[in-house]
């Protein structure tokens, strides 16, 4: 526990007491990969809230038909000062990125995959995947590990049922007596994977100084006495050692996402996190340069690439879009 009682940020509670100031985001449709592609829920970000701890973007997927969509099919592109955390329910996802890795996705098992500077990936579904369902998430990273090396974990946490009525998951930081030896680049993070049994109602401890996420997937679900539909994520503000949660009949699964505020603001665009307009502008010429799609400057010669080499017979990659006419704004 931090103490908390300095932080400007964090309301605390009586021990025990679960925040009942929870706040509902509802998700909306996005294509992912273009119109034809498969439809995500994306409930982060969103103007009200760009940020829990330093997680930056939450998308949900599934269940997926891939015989009518087509699955997962997202060639090569770039990604600068943030984490990308692939989990998945079911079917598989076969990942390959610059910095030389290749790994297959599978169920209850984490991919994560640290951009630092920069760093191109591709993730296509396999050719044996029928159903496809799973969520893919962001984190910001700090400005101390921001300009780093990008870097590739695998890791497939035990199921641990300390608490009565709850099995979980812990893909990053530590919850229920387990502990993720993930290194994130990132202090003070929590990710887990919660599945709830029928009519269950349980209370988990949890960080005082942690903002905190639910992501109803299965179903309903109360949070703090809340209700939130399936594909709604709840958000519970620090302040609280405590997480309530309650299932209906039928039991569900959520994924608990949390982390002390990053207290930096950042610049997000496409799939570039920065601090200003400015650098999210230089990103994007760098990778159109690097790529082929737009002349390079005189000084790019003397640079070291951002993005690194591919394997050659790949899926061509992205280009960027247009910058908007709009300045970007920064996001706290």
């Amino acid at each position: 526990m931090s103490n908390d009682e300095h932080d400007p940020r964090v309301q605390v509670l009586d021990a025990g007491e679960p925040c009942t100031d929870v706040e509902v985001l509802e998700p909306r449709s996005v294509p992912l990969g273009g119109p034809r592609a498969m439809p995500v829920s994306r409930t982060l970000p969103q103007r009200r809230r760009s940020l829990v701890g330093s997680w930056c973007f939450v998308d949900h997927y599934g269940t997926d038909d891939v015989s009518r969509t087509g699955g997962m099919h997202v060639p090569r592109h770039p990604h600068t000062g943030l984490a990308t955390v692939s989990w998945l329910f079911s079917g598989r996802v076969d990942h390959l990125d610059s910095g030389g890795n290749a790994a297959t996705i599978r169920p209850g098992e984490l991919n994560l995959m640290i951009a630092g500077r920069g760093i191109t990936h591709q993730e296509i579904s396999t050719p044996d995947t029928t159903v496809l369902h799973g969520v893919q998430l962001w984190y910001a990273l700090p400005e101390a590990t921001r300009f780093g090396d990008n870097h590739f974990e695998h890791y497939a946490p035990p199921s641990v049922t300390t608490v009565p009525g709850l099995t979980a998951r812990v893909f990053i930081g530590s919850l229920a007596g387990s502990t993720s030896p993930v290194e994130t680049r990132t202090p003070d993070l929590l990710g887990a994977e919660l599945i709830l049994s029928p009519g269950a109602d349980v209370t988990v401890e949890v960080r005082t100084d942690f903002e905190l996420a639910v992501l109803a997937e299965t179903g309903d679900i109360r949070v703090n006495g809340t209700q939130t539909a399936q594909h709604g994520l709840a958000y519970v503000p620090a302040g609280s050692d405590s997480l309530r949660l309650s299932a209906g009949s039928s039991g569900a699964r959520a994924v608990l996402l949390g982390g002390v505020p990053l207290g930096e603001q950042i610049v997000m665009w496409w799939n570039f996190v920065g601090r200003t307009h400015e650098e999210i502008e230089e990103f994007r010429r760098r990778y159109q340069a690097e790529l082929g799609f737009e002349p390079a400057n005189s000084d790019d010669a003397d640079a070291p690439p951002l993005f690194g080499d591919f394997p050659p017979e790949q899926p061509a990659p992205l280009p960027a879009p247009a910058l908007p006419n709009a300045r970007l704004r920064p996001r706290e």
